[in-house]
């Protein structure tokens, strides 16, 4: 009887931990879907519902964004220094941080950013979720091309040996 006990649990745990490895790519998440994204993260649904995981094909910058929004506040950490600085840089202009080879490009900023199926976004036009697109080259090769997020610092930053990257905010015409 107690081996059959034992080859019965072991039967059951095997399966559960097969259960558990099962892949998770034959079903991605969508909206309403649950995996601990915390509500408002930019991974979030218009509706903050859940992660939206899909391909985007489009950015989109409402006009009334367009006619407010000038430049944005990056702070740049040397980590070799210790040294915090923050550099005002226009929209869709370069700027190479001064005694390296990184050259900053800053794209579209969204002070309410959303993701939705189709594009990126911004809900409004207050700064509630702010992003900036910026990409990172040195010496013409890329390191770094994404969002950065005023509200959320640790999703997808760039970072390297000698910098680290933030945004800090928008700043208005």
């Amino acid at each position: 009887m107690k081996l059959r006990l034992i080859v019965l649990i072991a039967v059951l745990a095997l399966m559960f931990s097969v259960a558990g490895c099962s892949k998770q790519e034959d079903a991605p998440i969508t909206k309403g879907g649950s995996s601990g994204v915390p509500e408002g993260h930019p991974a979030t649904g218009s509706e903050g519902q859940g992660p939206m995981i899909v391909p985007v094909s489009e950015v989109v910058v409402p006009d009334d964004v367009k006619a407010t929004w000038g430049a944005a506040v990056i702070s740049i950490e040397d980590k070799g220094k210790g040294e915090i600085k923050d550099v005002t840089i226009p929209l869709n202009s370069d700027y190479t941080i001064p005694g390296s080879a990184l050259k900053i490009t800053v794209g579209d900023f969204l002070p309410d950013f959303r993701m939705t199926e189709a594009i990126i976004t911004s809900n409004s036009n207050e700064p509630n979720n702010p992003a900036i697109k910026v990409t990172v080259t040195e010496a013409d090769a890329e390191l770094f091309s994404g969002w950065l997020y005023a509200r959320f610092p640790a999703i997808h930053p760039f970072q390297n040996d000698n910098y680290a990257l933030t945004l800090k905010s928008g700043v208005k015409k």
